[in-house]
């Protein structure tokens, strides 16, 4: 079909699944930032005034329970919680986190003529497209954006009565294979007491009329703002909250294929994240090389195994590029065994807590080496490996 409708969502950094996501990327940080050859996998649930760690970790002692509840109320309070039912003050923290496993870990490190392995099996998908300037979907693209600029004038004052806990969905309709314009939109935000529906929706407004294309807006009877009515209790103490349950939100809205695992929580070794990191750069690399619209890559690993099973790679129709040829010019561009993820991407710095909310992917590259994966600085090896 080149003519249809395609919706994506998003969730703010106050929903309970994205406060999670958070606080697990902030212990990663923690770790990495004490040693760059921490190993971390670590899950947070959330609920009302609870946070629970539960995970395995290999790093130094400074890295104990204390400092790994410092870091979780760190998070709720830049976050925004100081609610009744969600108080980073008050809220009961427990930590049971323990030692990594040593089989895994013999798995993954390096020894004799061992290289490093993948910490896990599984699959990993990388795409990007020419409907967006970063390359990204416009659905998912543009509902961050709402939510991005909603969190950014609720920090900043300039949006009293709002609170954390928000989502956003964007439905764009496509013609010949492009979107053209919205259809329907629709924000639920957290609100404070008091504030009537139709106040909450002109608050609501200028923030989408900014994040669409000029003219993009969606007609008035589809402009959905907390169609429920009242949207004040929110965040953990309205519904719990895990790590790693928004996949589709984190990566491409549902546009394209997804092998299953979360990213927040865990450290490069864990290659649901640095392999779908590795495959987002790669893609994002072959379109912004001329070579196709859209772009597809898959890798697949095995535990304790030092080079992908497996590089699949998906054009779209008008490309006229080989697939079978550039799936070899990738591996020739760049080293995908763990060891060359980590050190092509620079993933050993504590550089995670900023992707926990807004999407790991269509960032812009950060001075410190944050969204790394974003940087189109392969395109000229990529043409000269295809030539």
């Amino acid at each position: 079909m080149d003519d249809y409708l395609f919706t994506s969502e998003s969730v703010s950094e106050g929903h309970p699944d994205k406060v999670c996501d958070r606080i697990s990327d902030a212990i990663v940080d923690g770790f990495l930032a004490a040693d760059p050859q921490s190993r971390v996998a670590v899950e947070t649930l959330t609920t009302t005034n609870l946070v629970v760690l539960a995970g395995e970790v290999r790093g130094p002692s400074t890295m104990n329970a204390d400092r790994m509840e410092e870091l979780a109320r760190n998070c709720v309070r830049d976050i925004g919680y100081e609610q009744d039912g969600f108080n980073w003050k008050t809220m009961d923290v427990q930590v049971h986190v323990h030692e990594q496993s040593a089989d895994i870990a013999q798995g993954v490190d390096a020894s004799g003529n061992k290289d490093e392995g993948a910490g896990d099996q599984g699959i990993m998908f990388g795409y990007a497209c020419r409907e967006t300037d970063v390359l990204m979907p416009a659905p998912i693209h543009f509902s961050h954006q709402i939510l991005h600029d909603m969190a950014k004038a609720r920090h900043e004052g300039r949006a009293p009565g709002l609170a954390p806990d928000s989502k956003s969905q964007v439905t764009l309709a496509y013609e010949n294979g492009r979107p053209v314009r919205a259809t329907s939109v629709v924000v639920s935000t957290q609100h404070a007491e008091g504030i009537e529906q139709q106040a909450i929706r002109e608050i609501v407004r200028p923030f989408v009329e900014d994040a669409l294309p000029r003219g993009w807006m969606c007609p008035e009877n589809e402009f959905y703002v907390n169609p429920t009515g009242k949207f004040v209790i929110g965040g953990p103490d309205g519904d719990a909250g895990l790590t790693g349950r928004k996949i589709i939100v984190d990566t491409y809205g549902g546009a394209a294929p997804h092998g299953g695992g979360a990213f927040s929580g865990k450290d490069s070794t864990k290659v649901d994240r640095s392999a779908a990191y590795a495959a987002r750069y790669l893609a994002k690399n072959v379109v912004a090389a001329g070579l196709a619209d859209k772009c597809t890559i898959q890798l697949a690993y095995a535990i304790g195994v030092s080079k992908p099973l497996s590089i699949y790679v998906r054009l779209d129709k008008r490309s006229s590029t080989s697939p079978a040829k550039l799936s070899g010019a990738l591996t020739e561009v760049m080293d995908l065994s763990p060891r060359g993820l980590r050190e092509h991407l620079r993933l050993d710095r504590p550089i995670y807590e900023r992707t926990a909310a807004y999407g790991h992917f269509g960032r812009i590259p950060e001075d410190d080496g944050g969204f790394s994966w974003e940087k189109t600085d392969l395109v000229e090896n990529i043409k000269s490996a295809m030539s």
